[in-house]
């Protein structure tokens, strides 16, 4: 019987964000016969929204923040003695490089990059010392995994780490469950034009410049109605502005979707307005449903994607007034219902140069 490589994979919790969802995609798809898969959370295990094979493992440290967990995730390696430790969240990230002098000899330490480094850490109120953390940290791990060549060069001057240790890998996108809801009948509940924004309610997501947006888009098409699917902690204030704005009958907060490609149906156009990206796993399933697609210029790797490209717009700067242009020139170009054949999707790629992660046909 062929030995399976033993690979643990790490997270905060399971459900709610897009980093969250690669990893139960990578999870899902890596080949049981391949690999034996474990998936640890830093929190409890029934915060999963995401439905795992029964092959994998989950261990749940039960400890409220990731600093909180370094004994429980020690307990958990010496025991499993994994040969790839694959981290899919910054903090969990820098809790395991700090903890890798302890790790079992021939560990295997992979992180995960989710977001643009020079962004996060100019954007909003991080401690003074958190580059030296990202200088000092990541040059231990065996590989930075990014989603985009332009994340890459961003974090290797960020992080002062060498190219050569930074894997480039686009994200999994369930391609199988994109289609099976692009076929399912659909009976559209009105005519009106209807935009479609998903991610986390954060500031870095830039749903405040949407609803500030909107109303000018709604100056030049009264009909556009807009859901937003997802949840945080900014969401009663998105819900107050939306109120002052006067659009509490143009938006609809649909709230967490575990399946936001389900929505993808009825929407006339796809809007990412983040101030700051990596690489959005929503952009891309929107993408594969064929979904017209306007953006803000959030990271290298989103304005690489986009720009020139058929069905897409790229808003020239990350502001309410830019975006609400961009999303008046595409209502006004494309046709009710119109989708396009979007070429960029990632091919799937090796994880790491240690081990070769099957992510199934999608």
């Amino acid at each position: 019987m062929v030995r399976r490589t033993r690979i643990l994979l790490l997270l905060s919790h399971l459900g709610g964000g897009g980093a969250e969802h690669v990893m139960a995609l990578l999870a899902r798809g890596l080949s049981k016969e391949k690999y034996e898969v474990h998936l640890g959370l830093v929190g409890r295990a029934d915060e999963s929204g995401e439905l795992l094979p029964p092959w994998v493992s989950v261990h749940a440290l039960n400890a409220g923040r990731a600093r909180a967990a370094a004994f429980p995730l020690l307990r958990l390696i010496w025991r499993i003695r994994p040969t790839v430790v694959l981290s899919g969240a910054v903090e969990v990230s820098l809790l395991v490089l700090m903890l890798r002098p302890l790790f079992p000899p021939k560990t295997s330490v992979l992180v995960r990059q989710n977001a643009t480094a020079s962004s996060v850490l100019a954007f909003g109120s991080l401690p003074r010392f958190t580059r030296l953390v990202y200088r000092l940290l990541y040059r231990h791990s065996d590989h930075v995994i990014c989603q985009s060549q332009a994340m890459a060069k961003d974090l290797a001057i960020a992080a002062g780490i060498g190219e050569e240790q930074i894997a480039v890998l686009p994200n999994p996108v369930d391609l199988k469950g994109v289609r099976a809801a692009m076929c399912a009948p659909v009976a559209r509940s009105s005519s009106a034009l209807q935009l479609l924004s998903i991610g986390r309610l954060s500031r870095e997501k830039g749903f405040d410049l949407l609803l500030r947006a909107i109303v000018a888009v709604r100056e030049q098409f009264p009909e556009v109605k807009v859901i937003l699917a997802g949840a945080g902690h900014e969401e009663t204030a998105l819900k107050s502005l939306s109120r002052e704005l006067g659009l509490e009958t143009a938006v609809c907060f649909a709230g967490y979707v575990d399946r936001p490609y389900v929505l993808f149906q009825e929407a006339t156009l796809f809007v990412l307005p983040s101030r700051h990206e990596g690489m959005p796993n929503a952009l891309l399933e929107a993408a594969a449903d064929g979904l017209p697609l306007v953006a803000t210029p959030a990271s290298g790797g989103v304005v690489d994607l986009l720009r020139g490209r058929p069905g897409t717009w790229l808003a020239p700067e990350i502001s309410a007034e830019a975006l609400a242009a961009t999303i008046i020139a595409a209502l006004r170009t494309i046709r009710p219902g119109e989708r396009f054949s979007h070429d960029f999707l990632p091919s799937n790629a090796p994880l790491a140069q240690q081990t070769v992660v099957d992510i199934g046909e999608r």
